[in-house]
């Protein structure tokens, strides 16, 4: 399973169409969706560093997104 860094993760967010609202301790994106529900996620400031496979996950899920989804966005120029 590879790892990815906090830095891969915020550009596959906007790619998804999030905005990044606030950052304080943590950095807070959303994404407002089709239906008026906000999907709404927490990145650290690590911004190199590798995020942890349990907190990835979690990310993930916040998200709304799947690892699949993921990847194929990270390679998406």
């Amino acid at each position: 399973m590879s790892s990815y860094t906090y830095n891969q993760f915020r550009r596959v967010l906007k790619k998804a169409g999030f905005v990044m609202v606030r950052s304080r301790k943590h950095e807070t994106w959303v994404k407002v969706m089709s239906d008026g529900s906000v999907e709404r996620v927490h990145v650290s400031h690590q911004h190199g560093k590798d995020i942890p496979q349990w907190l990835f996950a979690k990310m993930l899920r916040q998200a709304g997104l799947t690892r699949d989804e993921f990847e194929r966005l990270l390679r998406d120029p």
